[in-house]
């Protein structure tokens, strides 16, 4: 499978380490907006193209799909452009920043009948998998999330602390996780949702903390907490409170309640969930069918997403009237 990957930063390095890790997997085109860096990256990961627009690397007939790792805002622009150019895509997450382009990516992936599948990579972190395998087998229930998504960016910058040129979203980019992973683990829709923000960032324009809470049908809940202003250990932690035990997992990572570890080497020996994510897309292209976490299966949650964007902006509290006209049952 011949890949271009667009984006080389802190995200799309790992894809690169990733992509090197796949036996049918052929990097053949790099896309970034830094010429020497560009070039340099390229070199490292024996890639033969280089270039600085995407359209460079469309535009190669032998390039079969692209994983796009790029700025938020051109997610659902740039997935549009590799489905009318006829390649296969991955999208990291989040896979658009309104609602509106995103039903453009979504109508477009069904009419071009290519894989386009998100960047969810909470769907196959083995930390994760293990308890959605559970949680099918009919083994345990999640009665409730709680989850924290912390970080320190008082400054524009990436997960490196390197210097961002565009601003992330605590909103359409990290609670997009959580929101899609407690419909997936408690296999159930979503029938509420709130979410509150402090104080907007003088210079960037944005909210640096947020709380979101969730229910699902099945009176599962999910409380989120999120900052940008956390001085301490940074990422995303999940307490899994269920009807007969408690998980909590930290990206590949899986402990009891109680801090014992959980062995996951069966499930997947020696993978993270950026390289499980990158098998399946290459996979499903080959096998001619529909990857975990393709656009549709996710899309719900962008929808609650935009939902809550408009609470938000509106200072209303309460989405009786979003859910009873809604149609969430995809997972």
């Amino acid at each position: 499978m011949k890949i271009a990957l667009a984006g080389p930063g802190a995200f799309g390095v790992k894809h690169l380490d990733a992509l090197m890790q796949i036996e049918n997997a052929e990097l053949t085109a790099l896309v970034g907006t830094k010429p020497d860096k560009t070039r340099e990256a390229a070199e490292k990961y024996r890639i033969p193209h280089a270039f600085t627009d995407l359209n460079e690397a469309l535009a190669l007939q032998e390039v079969e799909a692209v994983i796009l790792c790029t700025p938020t805002h051109l997610h659902a622009k740039q997935g549009i452009a590799c489905l009318r150019a006829g390649k296969h895509v991955q999208i990291e997450i989040p896979v658009c920043d309104s609602l509106e382009e995103g039903e453009q990516l979504l109508a477009l992936q069904k009419a071009a009948g290519l894989v386009a599948m998100a960047g969810h990579t909470r769907r196959f972190n083995p930390s994760h998998q293990f308890v959605h395998n559970a949680v099918v087998n009919g083994d345990l229930q999640v009665l409730q999330m709680n989850v924290q998504t912390y970080f320190f960016r008082r400054t524009n910058s990436n997960a490196l602390g390197q210097p961002r040129s565009w601003t992330d979203s605590l909103l359409w980019h990290h609670s997009a996780h959580t929101i899609d992973l407690f419909t997936y683990q408690t296999q159930s829709r979503i029938v509420d949702a709130r979410a509150m923000q402090g104080p907007m960032h003088p210079e960037l324009k944005i909210p640096m903390d947020m709380g979101i809470q969730l229910k699902a049908e099945n009176g599962a809940i999910c409380t989120l907490s999120l900052s940008f202003n956390n001085d301490g250990p940074l990422g995303t932690v999940f307490r899994y409170i269920c009807d007969n035990s408690t998980y909590i997992a930290s990206y590949d990572g899986l402990t009891d309640g109680k801090g014992a570890p959980i062995d996951l080497s069966a499930l997947a020996p020696g993978m993270s969930g950026i390289e499980l994510q990158d098998r399946e897309f290459i996979s499903a292209i080959l096998e001619n069918r529909n990857p975990l976490a393709c656009i549709r299966s996710v899309f719900p949650c962008y929808r609650i997403i935009d939902m809550l964007e408009k609470q938000l902006l509106s200072g209303q509290g309460s989405n009786s009237a979003f859910f009873e006209n809604s149609q969430l049952a995809d997972f």
